[in-house]
């Protein structure tokens, strides 16, 4: 049986862009929760996730994180001109 590596840490960039098709589906959770925290520490106030169309797995991911998130107001499809039902444009408190 080989080690386990432990988990790396990545380190992004945070803007009002958070496009998750580098990351696996279990490392959803930890990334858009801590995103969405540093978002509202720098005044980003307004976000948008990208989740990608496939099967809406991701999406749905991150939809029912956000409704847990209090600092989350609202949330919504994307425009089509902004990714559609591919991505999440989110509203934080002030």
């Amino acid at each position: 049986m080989k080690n386990k590596k432990p988990d790396e840490i990545y380190r992004i960039p945070i803007t009002d862009e958070l496009d998750l098709h580098t990351f696996s589906p279990r490392e959803i959770k930890s990334v858009v929760t801590e995103y969405i925290s540093e978002c509202y520490k720098l005044g980003i106030r307004e976000l948008k996730i990208i989740h990608g169309k496939g099967k809406s797995v991701q999406k749905s991911i991150v939809h029912n994180l956000l409704k847990q998130n209090p600092l989350v107001i609202s949330f919504q499809d994307a425009p089509a001109q902004f990714g559609g039902w591919g991505a999440t444009i989110v509203t934080l408190k002030d």
